[in-house]
């Protein structure tokens, strides 16, 4: 059996068989993964046609490895690394018929404190979190961002960069212990340390890179691809801090298999108010707390807190503690935030649906 063009792409046997996949290939349909959102367009890559069958319209690239890449309208909410049925022949563009389920979609909070989130990748296997080791490492930063790793449903790792320019062990050592369950990797793109570690890691899986600017996403991206594909900027002597070059998240095909959904730099994450994330990246703590002698624990001043205890004895430190509950407080307002909404929304369906049952009532026979 030929494998199908679209596997390096993530495309697997639970995506042909899943819904109404067979029905919408027999209707015409194809499937395509979107490499790339913008004004209302986006990038889809499909596999190529075959021989003597007429290309699709919208084509901004000829066949390469039995793909191509297209340019369709897009879906409502649709973004980098989401799964559409397609009719690659529609014009003037190819149009976009159905948005395949999600399978794990990195989200975060709305940056006004609306309950609205925002999708910054979607099928994503693995959220890669780049911090720079030639600057000042900010945990509680790294904290945030496992949070939203773990939340998507994708397995987080956390990556050092410029190990060339600082190597503190005690710092590599914090962020581990920062980071339970996540798998921290030291790499330098100027000695190679760490890359070829890195490269299996992300070899054959959707890998997503999230960071701030300056810590060197754009360096990693060119060293896994191995050439110089993305714009490199500098940082400033003073902080380290560096400025945008990848403006906009776009996916782009890894020569072992597998691609990197690579995104712009983050100035702020806020939570989209799950659970789960908070959990994973705090499990330390939460594994403490059910030694706690009172089930609703506070780890505040009770006697016997479990939590507190390991803090006087230096085997936690007391600002992850403070991270915890600043992080356990955002989740908590944004999960509010939501519940209101739904809430709302449940409202206004109900007072319609009873608009329209008053008005379909029949008047009574005189």
């Amino acid at each position: 059996m030929t494998a199908d063009p679209l596997a390096g792409y993530g495309w697997d046997e639970d995506r042909e068989t899943e819904g109404d996949v067979a029905a919408l290939r027999e209707a015409g349909l194809v499937p395509g993964r979107v490499a790339r959102v913008d004004l209302g367009a986006c990038d889809v890559v499909i596999a190529a046609q075959g021989d003597g069958e007429p290309g699709a319209s919208g084509e901004i690239s000829g066949g390469s490895g039995g793909v191509r890449t297209i340019r369709t309208d897009a879906l409502p909410g649709i973004c980098t690394g989401d799964w559409v049925m397609l009719d690659p022949h529609g014009a003037p563009l190819p149009t976009q018929a159905q948005l395949l389920p999600r399978t794990t979609a990195i989200v975060r909070g709305a940056a006004d404190g609306s309950s609205q989130g925002q999708v910054l990748a979607a099928n994503v296997d693995t959220v890669l979190i780049a911090a720079s080791l030639a600057a000042e490492v900010d945990l509680g930063r790294i904290e945030r961002y496992l949070t939203l790793a773990w939340d998507s449903g994708a397995h987080p790792l956390v990556v050092l960069t410029k190990a060339d320019v600082q190597y503190d062990p005690e710092v590599i050592a914090d962020v581990e212990a920062a980071a339970p369950g996540a798998t921290v990797l030291t790499v330098s793109v100027v000695t190679g340390e760490g890359l070829d570690a890195l490269a299996a890691l992300t070899a054959g899986a959707t890998t997503a890179l999230i960071g701030p600017s300056g810590v060197g996403k754009s360096s990693l991206t060119n060293a896994l691809l191995g050439t110089e594909a993305m714009a490199v900027g500098g940082t400033r002597e003073t902080d380290e801090k560096g400025r945008h070059t990848t403006t906009t998240r776009q996916l782009i095909p890894l020569p072992g298999g597998g691609v990197l959904i690579d995104t712009p730099g983050l100035r702020g994450v806020a939570l989209s108010g799950g659970d789960d994330g908070l959990s994973q990246t705090f499990s330390d703590i939460e594994e403490l707390a059910e030694q706690c002698r009172f089930g609703d624990c506070s780890h505040d001043a009770e006697p016997g807190c479990a939590v507190l205890g390991a803090i006087e004895a230096g085997e936690l430190p007391e600002r992850r503690l403070a991270s915890y509950r600043k992080l356990l407080r955002e989740n908590e307002w944004m999960a509010s935030r939501t519940d209101a909404r739904l809430a709302s929304e449940r409202t206004k369906a109900w007072r319609v649906r009873t608009r329209e049952m008053r008005t379909n009532q029949k008047p009574p026979r005189p």
